[in-house]
């Protein structure tokens, strides 16, 4: 999809524009706190009403403390981090998205706002229903969960992460369909816009990572894939570190969406290896016979510890910097809470320094996992597909 953007020239973006989108992105970084103050203060509203009437007689002497055990760091950071049935916007707005539910007796269609943020249960068609750590459970009229019902619920809702991909696979047309044509159309035409900021990344892939790995014969077929899961991953990656709509979904992060592209490398290999490939995999010549019995085992373990490596590198590192990022915008409510408004603002010029720094080193992450990603699909996919006499054109 992506061949006809090859060209032969290639041109770097000016340092000007680098200045002006590391200007843009702190711009954006600096929003981060207010939004997560604000949803913590969403998230603990309804608790606090609750608990109106026990806290009244002790709000003189024990106004920080109660209110600092009502400050979870651990639960707000999952929260942002895992995917949701609606996306937070500021304060108490937030987009419902809808609720998709094949149960035992039919399907169940609802918006996730009759959840009122996890607080209320929706009264559906056959059961009822609420929401318990994100996750939909049917219910009796006295709120007691119902097991077996629950367990026979397949969820097709349209969550966070769900939008997200739509928003991501959106960007990813927009961008290249228009480019592409312009490729088509003016091949000889000097790159602009778009053209000369996207040319030096498709060039680089192709002559860094897709030749020197797969080889000059054969590379072409697999630039399709690289491409796109290239542009997939990077585009994800700094949409997660928004902090606002329509970014802020953790999809890189999420398990399920690295384990599908990983699976998607390994279909490729199968389909794609070659005869020595699988030779090597289940008998590899030259071998003593009671040495396979030990060798083979291992060499189909290693077949799928690849594509498991993949995944879990994408997902923990991704993961791993939301953590981090929210855990120093925490220490600000949690000095806040336990000693009071100047601990509160002393930790805050730390944790915001901290903040800054590593929200720069996630910039250079998103590009860097992007790269990683695709540079071991390509040696994953050259071992598939070479020959038994190894091709020059490889090296």
């Amino acid at each position: 999809m992506f061949a006809p953007l090859f060209c032969k020239k290639m041109r770097l973006p000016s340092l000007t524009l680098m200045r002006k989108l590391l200007i843009i992105s702190l711009l954006i970084i600096s929003t981060a706190i207010p939004s997560f103050a604000e949803h913590h203060k969403d998230n603990t509203s309804s608790a606090s009403t609750n608990q109106a009437e026990s806290a009244t007689a002790h709000q003189t002497d024990h106004n920080h403390s109660s209110t600092h055990e009502k400050f979870d760091p651990g639960r707000i950071i999952l929260e942002h981090i895992l995917d949701a049935h609606s996306w937070h916007l500021a304060g108490h707005a937030s987009i419902p998205l809808p609720v998709i539910l094949h149960t035992d007796k039919g399907f169940e269609i609802f918006s996730s706002g009759k959840f009122e943020h996890g607080h209320a249960t929706v009264k559906g068609k056959y059961y009822n229903y609420r929401l318990k750590d994100e996750r939909v459970i049917a219910v009796d009229e006295q709120g007691n969960e119902l097991p077996e019902v629950t367990a026979s619920i397949k969820d097709f809702s349209i969550t966070k992460n769900v939008l997200a991909l739509f928003i991501s696979i959106v960007l990813l047309l927009a961008i290249f369909i228009p480019v592409a044509n312009r490729y088509k159309k003016e091949p000889s035409r000097a790159p602009s816009g778009f053209q000369s900021l996207l040319e030096p990344i498709i060039l680089f892939i192709q002559d860094n990572i897709a030749i020197p790995n797969i080889g000059k014969k054969k590379y072409e077929k697999y630039m399709p894939f690289l491409l796109t899961v290239f542009f997939f991953i990077l585009i994800n990656n700094l949409l997660g570190l928004i902090p606002f709509f329509p970014g802020g979904a953790n999809v890189t992060g999420n398990i399920s969406i690295t384990f599908t592209l990983a699976a998607i490398v390994l279909i490729i290999v199968m389909i794609t290896a070659n005869k020595h490939y699988w030779q090597h995999i289940l008998a590899m010549p030259g071998v003593p016979k009671p040495v396979l019995l030990i060798l083979t085992p291992v060499e189909i373990l290693g077949f799928f510890i690849r594509p498991f490596v993949l995944m879990m590198r994408l997902f923990a590192n991704i993961t791993a910097g939301h953590i981090v990022i929210l855990s120093f915008i925490s220490l600000i409510f949690v000095f806040y809470y336990t000693w009071g408004t100047v601990a509160g603002f002393g930790i805050s010029v730390f944790s915001m320094l901290l903040v800054i720094f590593m929200s720069l080193l996630e910039l250079l992450v998103a590009f860097l996992q992007a790269y990683v990603f695709t540079l071991l699909s390509a040696i994953y996919f050259g071992s598939a597909i070479e020959d038994s006499h190894h091709d020059d054109s490889h090296h």
